[in-house]
């Protein structure tokens, strides 16, 4: 009996136009295993020796409380269609089926004196997104289940097309004129600096 599987491998590469020193690469690769593989995406010796493992737990590691959703919590979730969930201490070596996504993040902003900085704080927002997108995947199962990959594709153009129409509806708000601001009949003689002054303004202190 022969058994097939596929490794899919993504590469991903942000950069700026007005930023030229501002680039973000990410490769990705999902295995079946709970993150066991050492060195999944082929790094080489050099690259072995900075790198910096990071484990992303979706269910303990915390998560921003203005993004945080009780529902798409997966220590709370379980689907009604596959029974999964929820995920207790130690899941990742416990549940069955799983699957890693190991992702390289390089993040480069050469500019003297910010480039420290820029990076650690690139790499933690990235690092948020990534936390929050992979919990969703998980409590959003019921939802994508059954796709196949021509769901998943119409799935993406739809989402396209909404993201677009919702960037042109606001920069059309952005470049409406502002609103012209009524004015007051303030007379043009300075107000009183105090509520004794025998002239009185506009405003009564009575």
């Amino acid at each position: 009996m022969a058994f097939f599987f596929m490794i899919l491998m993504v590469y991903q590469e942000y950069t700026c136009s007005f930023i030229p020193k501002f680039h973000i690469s990410i490769r990705t690769r999902y295995e079946d295993n709970n993150g066991s593989t050492e060195n999944c995406l082929g790094l080489s010796p050099i690259e072995l020796i900075h790198r910096e493992v990071d484990f992303v737990d979706i269910a303990y590691d915390e998560l921003s409380s203005k993004h945080y959703k009780e529902e798409e919590d997966p220590k709370f979730f379980q689907s009604q269609r596959t029974g999964r969930g929820p995920l207790v201490e130690g899941w990742k070596d416990t549940t069955q089926p799983i699957m890693c996504s190991y992702k390289l993040v390089q993040a480069s902003f050469e500019v003297w004196g910010m480039q420290t900085r820029v990076e650690d704080f690139i790499h933690r927002c990235i690092r948020d997104i990534l936390l929050l997108g992979h919990r969703q995947a998980f409590a959003w199962i019921d939802e994508w289940y059954d796709m196949t990959l021509e769901d998943v594709r119409h799935y993406e153009q739809k989402m396209q097309a909404e993201t677009n129409e919702k960037v042109r509806l606001r920069n059309m708000n952005n470049e409406k004129p502002p609103t012209p601001t009524p004015t007051s009949s303030v007379p043009s003689s300075p107000l009183p600096k105090s509520p004794t002054q025998s002239t009185r303004s506009w405003f009564s202190w009575s």
